[in-house]
């Protein structure tokens, strides 16, 4: 029996790290009566030890699926990072739950909504779709309860309303645990941030105003006591600036 493999294992050959590809939607064939390929995602996630690394893109796809590999993974000895670089949308955000860290890349998006089926039959068979559909719901609020710490009414409001979280609120909500960045882009060590840059705005100023200000009295460059490291007390500052002429322009 040949499988749909929606998932890719790697190694990152610089850190020794195992590295988890999920591209695209999870399990286009349910996982609900599937054994062979729940089967084969746990062996190959169990081929190793140490941290994994988890690269996840997806609309969503199966619940069943989902929920087994959140499981899988929650078992996992070692720590789970996941790292969205697209999107972790529907059941791929329950996935995404089993990171013992999130991170999510700038523009990437994290969409929850309440579970859908298809059912057909009589009114009957209405209601227990209905009814299964709630406990599905229920199920799923408890994979982002115990990530975000939010109460179910708070999470069940959340699925009501199909909410999109860009990096920024999935955050601020506890979906997520950081972002993604360019390490390339790290400042290095003793490199001047902005607040220095603005001293040294300042600082140039200040230079201007003395210099304006010898060349109107006379006085020798030898003579100004030199500036303070820490900046100028702002009754010297007013003092100096006392002392430039009024011109009219």
């Amino acid at each position: 029996m040949e499988i749909d493999k929606f998932w890719n294992w790697s190694k990152n050959e610089s850190t020794g790290e195992r590295v988890l590809r999920i591209d695209g939607v999870i399990a286009n064939e349910s996982w609900w009566e599937d054994d062979i390929s729940p089967a084969v995602f746990l062996s190959e996630l169990q081929a190793g030890s140490g941290d994994i690394t988890i690269w996840l893109n997806s609309p969503g796809g199966d619940c069943i699926a989902a929920s087994r590999i959140y499981a899988m993974l929650m078992d996992y000895k070692g720590n789970v990072t996941v790292k969205i670089d697209g999107a972790a949308f529907s059941a791929a955000s329950v996935v995404a739950m089993a990171g013992t860290k999130v991170l999510m890349a700038p523009c990437s998006l994290m969409m929850i909504h309440n579970p859908w089926t298809v059912a057909i039959g009589d009114s009957e068979e209405m209601l227990k779709a209905s009814a299964m559909l709630d406990e599905v719901k229920d199920a799923i609020m408890n994979a982002y309860q115990i990530k975000t710490n939010l109460n179910r009414a708070q999470l069940s409001n959340l699925m009501d309303a199909e909410s999109f979280f860009q990096v920024g609120k999935a955050i601020e909500l506890g979906f997520a645990d950081g972002m993604l960045e360019d390490e390339k882009l790290a400042r290095e060590p003793g490199a001047s941030n902005y607040m220095f840059s603005r001293r040294a705005v300042t600082n140039s100023l200040m230079d201007k105003v003395l210099a304006s200000v010898r060349k109107v009295k006379g006085v020798p460059s030898a003579s100004v006591a030199p500036k303070a490291p820490q900046g100028i007390p702002a009754e010297l500052l007013e003092k100096r600036l006392s002392l430039i002429p009024n011109r009219k322009y």
